[in-house]
C-alpha cells in the first residue's frame, strides 16, 4: 500500500479540523437526519433556480447579439453577464455576515424576492433598451443570487459532519442541472413565443423552486467559540494571497466558453440545433467533473487535482478554435465542462485548506471570493472587446486561455511553498 502524500495529508487534516470545529448547541446534533436532507433538497432547489440560471447567460448573449440588442457590441452585452456573476460572489460578504448573525430566513427571503422581481421585470424590457436589461438582469438578479448563494450553501454544513462532502456536493449539483434545464428551455421558447413570454415561463419555474426550497431549508442555531480571525494577517499570508491572485487571473478567462460557445457555434455553422444545446452540454458535463474531482482529490490531494484542472481548462479554451463541426463541438464542450466543473468544485475546498484554524475558513472564503468577483466582473467585457463587432475569435480565445495558464503558473509556484508555510498541512 502506498503511503499518503503530503498533499493528501493536507486535505485530510483540513477535513478533520473542519469536522471537529467546536459548535455549541442546546441539543444533540444529528448527522443529517430528516431536517438535514430536507435542507439539502431545499438548497438544491435554490441553487437550481438561481446559480443555474446565471450559468445560462450564454443563451442570452447569443440572442441579444443577434436579435434583441443589435445596436450593442458583444462587449457591452457581456457586461450584464459578468456583473450578474460577479455580484453572485461579491454579495457573499454581506450574506455571510447576515447568515453568521442568525438571519438565514431574512437573507434568503430578501434574496428570493429581489431575484424573482428582477427576473419578471426583465420580461418587460423592450428591444434595444439596454439599460432596462442591464438593471434587471445584470444588477437585480446578481444581487438576488448573491444573497442566496452563500446561505443556501453554508446551511448544509450545519446539518452534517461525517457526510458533509456528500451533502454539499448533492446540493451544489442543483446549479449544474439548472444550467442544463434553463438553456434548453430558453432556446426552445424564444423562437416560438418570443422574449417576454420565454422569460416569464422560466421565472415561474424559478418561483416554484424558490418557494419550495425556502420552505424545506431548516435553520440551525449555533454559537461558535474561539477568537476572531486576524483579517489583516490574511493580506500578509503569501500562499493565501498568491492563490487568490492566481485564481483572479483564472477568472479572467474561465467563463469564456460558458458565455460565448453558443454564439461561436452559430457563427461557424456548427449545426443550428446542436449549437443551441452547446451551453447545456458544457454545464451538464460539469456534474461529472464535480463528482470525479472530489473523489480524485481525496486520493491524490486537492492541490494536485486543482492544478491539473487549471491546465486542462486552459487547453480546452484554446481548443474552442478547433470547433468546426458537431463532433468537435461535443468533444470540446464535454471536456471543458468536466475540467471547469472540477476546477470550480475544488475552489472552495482549496481556500479552506489555507486557513490556520477552522475559525478562519469562512472569512478566508468570503474575502477570496470578493477579490475574485472583481476579475469575473471584467472578464466577459474584456473578451467581448477583443472579439469586437468583427468577431475576431482568435484574440478573445488567446486572452482567455492564456489567463488560465498564468493562473496555473502562479499556483504551481505557490504549491511548492504551501506545505512548509501552513500549519494545517502538517500530519
Amino acid at each position: 500500500m502506498s503511503s499518503p502524500t503530503p498533499d493528501s495529508r493536507l486535505s485530510s487534516q483540513t477535513n478533520h479540523a473542519t469536522s471537529v470545529e467546536n459548535i455549541k448547541t442546546g441539543e444533540h446534533v444529528v448527522d443529517g437526519g430528516l431536517n438535514g436532507w430536507m435542507t439539502v433538497i431545499g438548497s438544491w432547489l435554490v441553487l437550481f433556480s438561481t446559480l443555474g440560471y446565471a450559468y445560462s447567460f450564454g443563451v442570452y448573449q447569443d440572442y441579444y447579439t443577434r436579435v434583441f440588442l443589435t445596436s450593442q457590441s458583444p462587449s457591452s452585452i457581456a457586461w450584464m453577464g459578468s456583473a450578474q456573476l460577479a455580484l453572485s460572489f461579491a454579495m457573499g460578504l454581506v450574506a455571510g455576515k447576515l447568515f453568521d448573525a442568525g438571519h438565514l430566513r431574512l437573507t434568503m427571503t430578501l434574496g428570493s424576492f429581489i431575484f424573482l422581481f428582477s427576473l419578471f421585470m426583465l420580461s418587460l424590457a423592450k428591444p434595444d433598451h439596454y439599460y432596462e436589461v442591464f438593471l434587471s438582469q445584470g444588477l437585480g438578479m446578481g444581487i438576488g443570487i448573491g444573497l442566496l448563494f452563500t446561505p443556501a450553501s453554508a446551511i448544509v454544513g450545519h446539518h452534517f459532519k461525517r457526510r458533509r462532502s456528500l451533502a454539499y456536493g448533492t446540493a451544489m449539483s442543483g446549479s449544474s442541472i439548472g444550467a442544463v434545464v434553463f438553456p434548453i428551455t430558453l432556446n426552445h421558447l424564444l423562437p416560438r413565443v418570443g422574449f417576454a413570454d420565454s422569460v416569464r415561463i422560466t421565472a415561474y419555474i424559478s418561483l416554484g423552486s424558490l418557494v419550495l426550497g425556502n420552505v424545506l431549508i431548516r435553520p440551525v442555531r449555533i454559537q461558535r467559540s474561539g477568537a476572531r480571525p486576524d483579517i489583516k494577517g490574511f493580506f500578509t499570508d503569501l500562499p493565501y494571497m498568491a492563490f487568490v491572485v492566481g485564481t483572479a487571473f483564472a477568472a479572467l478567462g474561465l467563463f469564456f466558453p460558458v458565455v460565448y460557445i453558443q454564439l461561436y457555434s452559430v457563427q461557424h455553422s456548427v449545426g443550428k440545433n446542436l449549437a443551441f444545446y452547446s451551453v447545456a452540454i458544457v454545464n451538464g458535463s460539469g456534474v461529472l467533473g464535480r463528482i470525479v474531482a472530489n473523489h480524485l482529490a481525496d486520493m491524490y490531494g486537492v492541490w494536485n487535482i486543482h492544478l491539473a484542472m487549471t491546465f486542462v481548462t486552459g487547453a480546452m479554451i484554446w481548443a474552442v478554435l478547433g470547433v468546426s463541426d458537431s463532433a468537435s463541438l461535443i468533444v470540446v464542450g464535454l471536456l471543458y465542462g468536466i475540467s471547469s466543473g472540477a476546477w470550480l468544485s475544488l475552489l472552495m475546498v482549496a481556500l479552506s485548506t489555507l486557513a490556520n484554524s477552522p475559525q478562519e475558513i469562512g472569512a478566508r472564503m468570503g474575502i477570496g471570493l470578493a477579490f475574485i468577483s472583481v476579475a469575473v466582473l471584467g472578464s466577459a467585457p474584456i473578451q467581448g472587446a477583443l472579439l469586437s463587432s468583427d468577431f475576431n475569435w482568435l484574440h478573445a480565445v488567446a486572452f482567455s486561455g492564456s489567463m488560465m495558464f498564468v493562473a496555473a503558473g502562479i499556483h504551481l509556484v505557490m504549491r511548492l511553498r504551501i506545505l512548509s508555510d501552513k500549519p494545517m498541512a502538517l500530519a
